[in-house]
């Protein structure tokens, strides 16, 4: 059996005390377990009507568990142990928390950027095994990644549909191409949106591919299905969702912190649902992934932050009482899956919002297509260059970025558009996610120089998470794009673009929206990587201080 704990306290508390009975007396919870699209207003009805499955997966999913060991055990009689999972957004992001948290090698392509796909491409191909993961097949990253994975196959000699797994809904365009292919193909839920599908086909045939025991995992997801769907006040699905989203004023950053919860990764999993699902209509919750009790955001939570810390699943501490605003939520991963699935639906509630679109996420990868169209080259001048980067400077109001010159300068002119009471920074680099991981750590100094939360999101992997918070929430945040000159580019095959090509498209897709918007995006654009990227990084790990 699972359990879960949400404690709260300060801001937190109140909101939980709040808005729970509010509620329970409109049985929020029995009626979202009886999938009620009514529950969001009637703006939200016809989506909600097909995306309400979710709240009974850790039962339907059942039959999945038997076709997944079956497919395991055929992959590893033929000696194909490396899993490969090509997939973005939700597709990518549960099965990479749930493989680190278990212990099984999961390799995650999520990312267009020619370096990391060519890299992923040459990790151990004879013993690969790759699952092609997308709702309808029309996500661009996945279709090129699964187009340069069928040609590496070809080239050694392999046949494709020895080798590959897609995962799609039933009779989608990838469904039908596949099987049309002679691929092996599972099917999901249609009626579950990406980032809801944890506990789907999308979920668990990479994690259980890899090693993992996923009807334990379902087990655990079912031993709180009846506590996360009963109208009381004890309800940790409520409780959580009040404390996220109904304190007043609203604190609409939710700074993420693992505190030992043993789970490896939740909170990048826990960003994507909460940002993607909240953040529309001017309004939503920010979530803001940190290292630990050093980070500023952590040490000296703002005015408008509440700390949500990931505890043990045994743990039985509470919140300081002069805690401003703090919520501890313990529980295993199965559990908690299901639970803050739960909590973002109710916080969506107390929003006044439809949790489950994502319109801005769309207008990015409409502006990405066109700038394909068009071909990738077409960028403007650079306002100026500062040694390997080059600096332009997109929305806002005005000239904003004024006489600047080197990156230190322009920085210095991007805070200045920052809304010190309620602003946030966010960083959104398009490079190799692994290569250049250090980059993550300027997150720390920047937080410290404005003193307001940051985010660091990596390009075009967040596009599919925060990136609908950056273009559809409250319009206070100020952005830095990274973008550079791939080493060595790399065809996609059967397209007229490349690798490279499609990432600068989705990179300039993403500042032209985030600039329509009137959000201040600063591009530097590193011309030589490498020279580029170190001088980079003493810039921001200076706080972009001269």
């Amino acid at each position: 059996m699972s359990s879960l704990s949400v404690s709260a306290s300060g801001a937190a508390a109140d909101a939980i005390g709040r808005h729970v009975p509010a509620l329970v007396d409109d049985a929020v919870a029995s009626r979202l377990f009886a999938q009620d699209a009514t529950l969001w207003g009637p703006d939200a009805e016809s989506e909600s009507r097909i995306r309400l499955s979710w709240v009974g997966l850790p039962r339907s999913s059942r039959p999945l568990v038997g076709e997944i060991a079956a497919l395991r055990d055929s992959f590893e009689e033929q000696g194909l142990t490396h899993v490969v999972l090509c997939g973005m957004g939700g597709s990518s992001l549960a099965p990479e928390v749930i493989c680190a948290t278990a212990g099984k090698p999961l390799v995650v392509l999520d990312s267009s950027e020619p370096d990391y796909v060519r890299r992923a491409l040459e990790d151990d191909l004879a013993h690969t095994v790759v699952v092609v993961s997308s709702k309808s097949g029309s996500t661009v990253e996945t279709d090129s990644q699964r187009r340069a994975y069928e040609q590496a196959f070809t080239d050694a000699g392999i046949d494709p549909a020895s080798r590959i797994v897609v995962v799609t809904d039933p009779g989608s365009p990838l469904d039908k191409e596949s099987r049309g292919k002679g691929y092996r193909v599972v099917n999901a839920d249609p009626d579950v949106g990406g980032r809801y599908s944890a506990l789907t086909a999308f979920g668990l045939v990479p994690s259980g591919l890899a090693g993992v025991d996923v009807e334990a995992l379902l087990d655990e997801a079912e031993s709180v299905a009846d506590v996360l769907a009963a109208d009381d006040d004890a309800n940790p699905g409520l409780r959580l969702g009040a404390a996220m989203a109904g304190t007043e004023p609203l604190r609409d950053k939710l700074v993420l912190v693992d505190d030992g919860s043993g789970i490896v990764g939740f909170a990048d999993w826990a960003e994507q649902l909460i940002a993607e699902s909240t953040g529309k209509n001017g309004t939503g919750v920010l979530p803001v992934v940190t290292g630990g009790d050093e980070d500023p955001e952590v040490a000296s939570p703002a005015g408008d932050v509440t700390v949500a810390r990931l505890v043990a699943a045994d743990s039985e501490s509470t919140p300081a009482g002069d805690a401003a605003s703090e919520v501890r939520v313990g529980g295993a991963l199965g559990a908690q899956l299901l639970l803050w699935e739960v909590a973002t639906a109710v916080a969506g509630r107390l929003l006044g919002i439809n949790p489950f679109d994502q319109p801005d996420v769309e207008s990015a990868k409409k502006a990405a297509r066109a700038l394909l169209d068009q071909g990738s080259g077409a960028t403007a001048d650079p306002a100026a260059t500062d040694g390997a980067i080059e600096l332009r400077a997109l929305g806002g109001s005005g000239d904003w970025l004024g006489n600047a010159t080197t990156v230190a300068a322009a920085l210095d002119a991007l805070f200045a558009q920052l809304d010190a009471q309620h602003g946030y920074v966010a960083v959104m680099a398009y490079l190799d996610r692994l290569a250049d991981a250090d980059l993550a750590e300027c997150r720390v100094p920047l937080a410290r120089r404005t003193g307001r939360p940051t985010t660091f999101g990596w390009g075009p992997r967040f596009l599919h998470s925060t990136g609908q918070f950056h273009k559809g929430g409250p319009g206070v945040g100020v952005y830095v794009q990274v973008t550079t000159t791939p080493k060595e580019d790399l065809a996609v095959p059967g397209r007229e673009f490349t690798f490279g090509d499609f990432i600068a498209s989705q990179a300039g897709g993403d500042a032209a929206v985030l600039a329509d918007h009137g959000r201040p995006v600063l591009q530097l654009h590193l011309t030589d990587h490498d020279a580029g990227l170190a001088q980079l990084r003493e810039a921001l790990q200076a706080g972009g201080r001269a």
